[in-house]
């Protein structure tokens, strides 16, 4: 079904998708960036939430003046919305073929050209008939084609660009959301390789049931976007058990008698947590280990419970070879965790003693290498052959009529047909990339899946259904292979024909080559792109869709966060030290400066940060390589000294939780066993700064982590040595604070909490003499004041009197300095200790610090149910106003957003909301003199806000009648106008309420006396696009009004003005007369209202009124004719080019 796509431009953009009775309407809400371009800043722009308002509506209730149709062929789905550089796009599916992707269009210079080309790529695949996220045998009900409690999120791969859509469709009434999901708008995509091929009735393995139809044979591999990402970008494992190239593929044979045959596999990357550098040479792709095994069994074995709770018993079955060294280092640690995995115990059941998780290896390379080559790899069959037959697999028969439909159970019936058998295990297949070896060997597990069943059935099939069922397999192969590593399968010349020619070999070879340019050059990119439509980036806000309650929502959970949150706090211990390359004080008993003698709470830290520098000699031949030996030494010796001290202290032991290493500087993370699942997210990076960003002698290594809700990162640097380039130092730290980046473009001012640590080489700008002086003095605070980084970053250093370092050996004569510091940001992290430890193996000391970090957990349950708790209120409040609403002549600022900024005052005023008015009614004056003989003190300044001696009220003059007299100068024609008294003994103050002028006439009245009234009149004009939230008033606006025409102070003179001065005049009793001005002061009126500046003597000019003049520009985006741009259309107007 084709949907129809229209835009309107004017007086607000919106999009509208329409069905044949519905549609759903985004109407763009422009953010304060946008009122004001003068002030549009790029950066805050990105990092803002847009904003637009959504409403699903019946044709008749939608008003479509306005509106042209944007696409004439119309678009088949909606694939949602996402944020780029701060535009809203919707992103629409425009073309589509059956099994196929779109035809690739040019790139064109469009913001989402990136996102376009990915989606377009031929990897997504989408379904208005059945659920595509979940394999046969988990479809329940085939009643919608989108059912968000039914689709599985891990294989959704627009689940973040639907995510808005799908809260949108949460708050509809069921029958609202019946509607929805029955007009197809809303699409579920997911990515892999969809294909099916017809086998005809000759050549089916199916002989019994003679009906001379053909039978199809259909592979689904369903791509997870959990851990989605590149090659050498995405590898092992994360905290939450998600794993890298993790595939679920389903082999699908349905037989015209209605006989449907399935069964499953899954693939994923190895489940510890591993790296793996890129290099333009095979040798330089060395493995790396990031975690020890104590910190990587938690999220090991989530993997398996979650595999376990989905398929059953898991038979893993590793390619690995054992001759290679980082495979065969991948392979050990792979089978620590499995025989420490809860799931691999012998438990009992039905008399019989099985585990969950079972372990197979099969050096695929060496079986291979012999003179059968790849047809050796079907040895595998023997090792598997008994799980394969106890897995069985899954095979459902539709019924023809209801009275056969009774005969099977419940569920049966759920799925539209009869549930024979059930598959109760699955293979987990591995290699290191999990692409080539490990599609060849899926392929034979097919092929035994589909054996075991025609055995069954006593049925016998002929070499043209494997040839079919080879190229299938063969295709899919090629298809996970490019968007992992970006080429087709290697050895697919085997799968695809059974033996291996000298063509297939050359093709390999030149798959081996281009692969080698994508990963190093390529790839980055790629995974950007997919990072942004996953919506992991860091400077990257979803779309939120309001109806139009959902920003007063976020402020609300904001303000009540402690309502939903557990603030905790963590001893957090770091210390640094740079050891010159000696390798001697491993052995050295490190508890001084591990375990300080400090309070007993500051001696058993959750966390523990330790980073060394000059680990090893910086020689040529080291500083353009790291050896991990001497790091590795230094971890044993750390932890031995912490848990050495923890048994005596019977405190919890430590485990180094991740550790890294550039050349000389090292950065080790241990943290207590206790807190480890509350650790998630941990990620390592290094950024090189020697030889202009070569050698690794110089730069950084930073580790981050989440803990809880907080986001904490540590970063221990080596900056540029030598007493004069300070200048260097500073480069260096810019270098990597902004050059430094984790997964997902995170860098480190990303996060709450953030500590350096390391030797920054900072020296005392004082001579060696000078220096020593002042220290043997004790004059710590002029050797400060001289300190080189506190005159470049005066308040970088926490505490500027510790680690003061003091050598003068035979091998180096240097100035006292404080190089080796613990520098912290972030107002959750406090300092208590500061202080360095009595060590001297090397010519530095190591320094220390103990730190409190104030840290939250959020119950999501307790956040979500708050959210639709405040959303029900507000709704209420706020009324039926959508994205839909007629009348688009006010701003959404008038009903979003608008609440006290401080208990005691109203709202902010708005176009429509003014809250000095009630309910549209007149504002009225209470106020009255102290006593009879006090007028309003006309020599206040006019300006409420500026400081004064002058009071509010001052003793009149008398005049004989009783009436009291003010003099003044000026001629006499301003007369008062008194405004009719009410009821009550106030006076009714009437207000012009019109947008662009407002003139407000005062009179105030004594309490006994018939006093003259003081009166003035101003004319305001506001033309300001958007209102900011009034100043708290120190005293109320009427007792300081504006100053009068009496003769005023020189410095009162001096001041400008917004405001004319008032003509004076004698205030006489019952001055009821009109106010009649000037014909030059009319035409200075005039000139106030339209912004220009009246000449007048006795004062200075008055500034210019803004007259409110609003820019015009085209909002041609796109035309009927551009089929690129068309695809993913921007609520956005265009920007105009300058």
């Amino acid at each position: 079904m084709s949907l129809r796509l229209l835009l309107r431009e004017h007086p607000q953009r919106a999009l509208a998708v329409l069905t044949d009775s519905h549609a759903l309407i985004f109407r763009y809400s422009p953010s304060s960036t946008d009122a004001d371009p003068l002030s549009e800043n790029e950066a805050s722009a990105r990092s803002s939430p847009s904003k637009c308002m959504v409403a699903f509506t019946a044709h008749e209730d939608v008003d479509l003046t306005g509106y042209r149709v944007l696409r004439a062929s119309g678009v088949h789905g909606t694939l949602g919305l996402i944020n780029i550089n701060a535009d809203v796009f919707l992103c629409v599916i425009s073309g589509a073929v059956r099994v196929a992707a779109d035809p690739h269009d040019p790139a064109l210079e469009h913001p989402g050209s990136e996102l376009k080309k990915i989606l377009s790529g031929g990897t997504f695949y989408f379904s208005l008939t059945f659920d595509l996220t979940n394999r046969l045998q988990d479809r329940l009900s085939e009643q919608s084609a989108f059912d968000i409690d039914n689709l599985d999120e891990g294989f959704l791969w627009n689940c973040y660009m639907i995510d808005p859509l799908i809260k949108f469709r949460s708050r509809l009434a069921a029958n609202e959301k019946e509607l929805l999901d029955s007009s197809r708008i809303l699409t579920s995509a997911i990515r892999g390789f969809v294909s099916t091929i017809t086998v005809p009735s000759s050549s089916s393995p199916i002989k019994s049931i003679r009906t001379n139809l053909p039978s199809t044979l259909t592979l689904i591999s369903r791509l997870s976007c959990r851990r989605a990402g590149t090659r050498f970008n995405s590898r092992g494992i994360d905290d939450d058990g998600n794993v890298a190239n993790f595939v679920e593929t389903e082999t699908i044979f349905c037989h015209p008698s209605s006989l449907c045959f399935s069964y499953a596999q899954i693939r994923g990357s190895i489940p510890i947590f591993w790296e793996q550098a890129t290099g333009l040479l095979p040798g330089q792709q060395k493995i790396q280990i990031t975690r020890s095994p104590e910190a990587t069994q938690p999220a090991f074995d989530k993997h398996f419970e979650s595999l376990e709770a989905d398929y059953g018993t898991i038979y893993i079955l590793n390619l690995l070879s054992e001759s290679k060294p980082g495979e065969a280092e991948l392979t050990a640690r792979y089978n620590y965790h499995v025989l420490h995995s809860p799931l691999s115990q012998d438990v009992e059941v039905g008399g019989t003693l099985e585990n969950r998780l079972i372990e197979s290896q099969f050096d695929f390379h060496a079986e291979t290498r012999g003179p059968g080559g790849y047809e050796a790899a079907s040895m595998v069959r023997r090792l598997i052959q008994d799980r394969a037959d106890g897995f069985a697999y899954f095979l459902c028969e539709n019924m023809d009529s209801d009275i056969q439909r009774t005969l099977y159970d419940e569920k049966a019936a759920k799925v539209g047909g009869a549930v024979i058998l059930q598959q109760e295990g699955i293979f987990r297949t591995n290699c290191l990339d999990c692409l080539d070896r490990t599609n060849l060997i899926q392929t034979i597990v097919s092929q035994m899946a589909l054996e075991q069943f025609l055995q069954h059935r006593n049925e016998h099939t002929t070499a043209d259904f494997w040839s079919r069922h080879s190229s299938l397999w063969a295709d899919n192969g090629d298809a996970l292979s490019k968007i992992y590593a970006g080429t087709g399968a290697l050895k697919s010349s085997f799968t695809r024909h059974g033996k291996m020619s000298l063509a297939g070999a050359i093709a390999d070879a030149r798959k081996s080559a281009t692969r080698m340019y994508i990963n190093n050059f390529t790839d980055k990119g790629r995974q950007n792109t997919i990072d942004m439509l996953l919506g992991r980036l860091m400077d990257q806000s979803p779309v939120h869709l309001y109806d139009p309650v959902t920003d007063y929502v976020s402020a609300e959970l904001k303000r009540r966060f402690s309502e939903y949150s557990t603030p905790d706090t963590v001893q957090i211990w770091v210390g640094t030290f740079n050891l010159n390359g000696r390798g001697s004080g491993v052995k050295e008993d490190l508890a001084a400066w591990l375990w300080p003698d400090i309070k007993r709470l500051q001696q058993h830290p959750g966390i523990v940060a330790v980073g060394f520098q000059e680990i090893v000699e910086l020689s040529p031949q080291q500083i353009m390589s790291t050896d991990p030996v001497r790091r590795q030494a230094w971890e044993v010796a750390v932890r031995r000294t912490l848990n050495d001290s923890a048994r005596k202290h019977s405190s919890e032991e430590y485990i180094l939780l991740r550790s890294g290493q550039l050349v000389g500087a090292a950065l080790m993370i241990f943290v207590k066993a206790g807190i480890l699942h509350k650790i998630r997210n941990v990620e390592g990076s290094v950024k090189k700064t020697g030889m202009s960003g070569m050698a690794g002698n110089k730069g950084a290594v930073a580790i981050r982590m989440d803990l809880a809700n907080t986001r904490i990162c540590f970063v221990t640097a080596h900056l540029a040595a030598g007493f004069a380039n300070y200048e260097e130092r500073n480069r260096d730290y810019r270098t990597i604070s902004n050059g430094l980046r984790f997964q997902r473009n995170r860098s480190i001012e990303d996060h709450d909490a953030i500590i350096w640590l390391g030797d920054f080489n900072y020296r005392i700008g004082l001579s060696d003499d000078k220096a020593r002086q002042l220290i043997k003095a004790g004059d710590l605070h002029t050797l400060y004041q001289n300190d080189q980084m506190n005159m470049i970053h005066r308040k970088s250093s926490p505490r500027p009197m510790s680690g003061l370092l003091l050598t003068r050996t035979r091998e180096k004569a240097r100035i006292p300095a404080w190089c080796d510091r613990i520098l912290r940001k972030g107002e959750i992290l406090k300092q208590i200790n500061y202080a360095t430890a009595p060590l001297r193996f090397s010519d530095h000391r190591p320094v220390y610090a103990t730190l409190q970090c104030a840290v939250s957990a959020v119950d999501e349950v307790r956040k979500e149910s708050l959210a639709r708790e405040i959303y029900a209120k507000r709704r209420l409040e706020v009324g039926d106003t959508t994205a839909n609403a007629r009348n688009d002549d006010f701003d959404d600022e008038d009903i979003i957003g608008y609440d006290s900024i401080a208990p005691e005052l109203p709202p902010a005023s708005s176009d429509r909301r003014k809250w000095w008015l009630d309910n549209g009614l007149p504002a009225r004056s209470n106020i009255k003199a102290p006593d009879e003989g006090s007028v309003l003190n006309v020599d206040r300044p006019q300006n409420p806000f500026n400081r004064t001696d002058e009071p509010d009220w001052k003793a009149s003059k008398t005049t004989p009648g009783g009436s009291h007299t003010v003099k003044h100068d000026k001629p006499k024609y301003w007369n008062s106008h008194r405004l009719p008294q009410t009821s009550d003994g106030s006076q009714s103050l009437p207000l012009d309420t019109n947008r662009h002028s407002q003139r407000r006439e005062v009179a105030l009245r004594g309490s006994s006396s018939r006093s003259s009234s003081q009166s003035s009149v101003v004319s305001m004009s506001s033309n300001v696009a958007r209102k900011a939230a009034p100043p708290i008033p120190k005293k109320p606006a009427l007792l300081s009004n504006r100053q009068h025409g009496q003769e005023s102070s020189g410095e009162e003179q001096g001041k400008w003005s917004s405001s004319r001065p008032l003509s004076g005049g004698q205030m006489t009793p019952g001055g009821g007369g009109k106010t009649s001005l000037p014909p030059s002061l009319q035409r200075t009126e005039q000139q106030e209202a339209y912004g220009q500046q009246p000449v007048k003597s006795g004062g200075p000019p008055l500034p210019p009124r803004s007259t409110g003049a609003r820019i015009s520009v085209s909002n041609e985006i796109m035309d009927d004719e551009n089929e690129g741009a068309s695809v993913i259309p921007s609520l956005q107007p265009m920007r105009r080019q300058q």
